[in-house]
């Protein structure tokens, strides 16, 4: 089968896993052209089934992150809370997780027990039950150590969430935290370069935030939350679908100066880093200044409203910098570090 000849490359980068424009690229012309089935064709984080009277949130991941254990964090944890957040920011419970492990040869016993042992204190926070696991091994050398796959299945506590067309101009963007520690906390991990900088992985569940949320705010009509591609690609996602325009504003953006001063020597752009614990909100006007005390009462005491739907401009997302300017935050092609989860 020949690849489609509107793809950039004709072989498969580092940048088809980044979750930004490349991937967006492949999933499109390869998956959605030959799998594309209706449930899959709304790209949410979960697909929503309905079950009798139930609406059951199916979700799926893979693990790949190098290395496999970085500051406050792992990837057992990551395996658990990415799959359990997936199903929460469509307003599902999460209720059974199932795990397949892809063992290289020659790990030690000693780290996969470390990494078991990391997913039973994980599942505990969480509260669900691992009911399915599969294992494999592959030659030394086939692997870096250990891949996860799971995924995961909830049930959907509000009917249709979410509310993608009742989102209108002047329903407010709101993050529960600061960004980009995720990404550069597995990226100092790795020990090539040469900083110097407490940065620790906000790898955590967001279930009871949520459901805090969705039965004391009606108003909220969207959340996802921001892995891959950060918030940066999170907002330009929304901002194709909803055929607005998203508004954004630098100084509003809660941001630690450390990620700042990294990203300004390295030349990243840390609205595109990746983070685990953090969540967009897209909120009625009425009710945002609610989500934000109920957040922060809720342990986020940096939770912000930074930015606002627009209907002056259409499918584009401008940051206004610190300095006034304005700027189109374009959607970048590939990640700026490969392997981050």
């Amino acid at each position: 089968m020949r690849l489609s000849t509107n793809m950039v490359e004709n072989k498969i980068t580092l940048s088809h896993g980044s979750g930004l424009q490349a991937t967006k690229k492949l999933i499109q012309e390869i998956f959605l052209k030959h799998l594309g089935d209706e449930i899959l064709l709304s790209l949410q984080d979960s697909a929503i089934i309905n079950v009798e009277k139930e609406k059951l949130a199916f979700t799926i991941d893979s693990y790949t992150v190098n290395p496999l254990f970085f500051p406050s964090s792992d990837i057992g944890k990551l395996a658990i809370y990415g799959t359990i957040n997936d199903l929460a920011v469509m307003g599902a419970k999460p209720m059974f997780i199932s795990l397949g492990f892809i063992i290289e040869e020659g790990l030690d016993i000693a780290t996969l027990e470390k990494i078991a042992i990391s997913i039973k204190e994980a599942k505990n926070r969480a509260k669900v039950e691992i009911v399915a696991g599969d294992t494999k091994v592959v030659e030394k050398g086939k692997c870096d150590g250990v891949y996860i796959t799971s995924s995961g299945i909830g049930v959907q506590i509000l009917d249709s969430f979410p509310f993608l067309n009742s989102i209108v101009p002047g329903d407010k963007v709101i993050i529960n935290g600061t960004i980009g520690e995720h990404e550069l906390a597995v990226l100092l991990a790795r020990g090539e370069f040469k900083f110097q900088a407490d940065i620790r992985s906000d790898c955590q569940p967001l279930w009871e935030i949520i459901e805090k949320l969705l039965h004391n705010c009606p108003g909220i009509k969207f959340m996802r939350d921001a892995t891959r591609g950060g918030i940066g690609g999170v907002l330009n996602e929304l901002a194709e679908q909803i055929n607005y325009g998203i508004q954004i504003y630098e100084d509003k953006i809660p941001v630690r100066e450390e990620v700042k001063g990294i990203c300004d020597i390295l030349g990243f752009d840390y609205l595109f880093l990746a983070n685990e614990g953090k969540f967009i909100a897209i909120v009625e006007e009425s009710q945002a200044q609610k989500v934000i005390e109920i957040m922060k009462d809720s342990g986020y005491p940096l939770a912000s409203i930074i930015g606002e739907v627009r209907k002056e401009f259409s499918q584009k997302v401008k940051l206004q910098t610190i300095k006034g300017g304005d700027r189109i935050l374009d959607f970048p092609y590939g990640s700026q570090f490969p392997r981050i989860c």
